[in-house]
């Protein structure tokens, strides 16, 4: 099977938060994950999503499919890291 990495929503209703999973890619989006390897928090301020790249980076060399979305919030926090260090 192929797997993905995308967001799974959990959290109240006008509170959302993700989890950053890896799964298969017929499984429901919350359904249950191959591993769970961050998080996002699209309403809080500054750095909202906490993901772990080596784990990112080991599952995307496996052959793991980010989704689009995702793509791009581990992008902009790579970038983020970056300019930091």
């Amino acid at each position: 099977m192929a797997l993905k990495i995308r967001l799974s929503r959990f959290g109240t209703k006008n509170e959302p938060h993700f989890r950053v999973l890896v799964t298969e890619e017929r499984s429901r989006r919350d359904g249950a994950g191959v591993e769970q390897i961050g998080a996002y928090n699209p309403r809080a301020k500054g750095s909202t999503l906490s993901i772990k790249f080596d784990r990112y980076d080991y599952w995307v060399s496996k052959g793991a499919k980010p989704s689009d979305t995702l793509n791009s919030l581990v992008k902009r926090a790579k970038r983020a890291a970056a300019a930091k260090a």
